[in-house]
């Protein structure tokens, strides 16, 4: 299959990308739901991993949350295209 051709060089609208980055929160919370739960039926010192889990899980989310998808796809705008001109031997336009 054929990838698709873009016209434009735009990144991603920001519907798209706030979807995006609400699914990866929640993915990191499901995670730490998951720790917390674990934290009932894991005893000794393997409790220390959900415990952490459960800790650090909320920073991440939000970091990864908060982070916006950098593509390196730049908008390209026609800038101050200014014109040319040539100038003859004689110094005049």
């Amino acid at each position: 299959m054929k990838k698709v051709q873009s016209i434009t060089s735009l990144p991603a609208s920001p519907d798209d990308d706030r979807q995006r980055r609400m699914n990866r929160y929640l993915i990191a919370m499901g995670i730490r739901m998951v720790c917390i739960v674990c934290c009932v039926f894991v005893h000794g010192w393997w409790l220390l991993i959900p415990v952490a889990g459960a800790i650090i899980l909320p920073y991440i989310a939000v970091v990864l949350a908060n982070v916006g998808e950098n593509t390196g796809a730049t908008v390209e705008r026609p800038g101050a295209i200014l014109p040319v001109s040539r100038r003859d031997e004689s110094g005049t336009e």
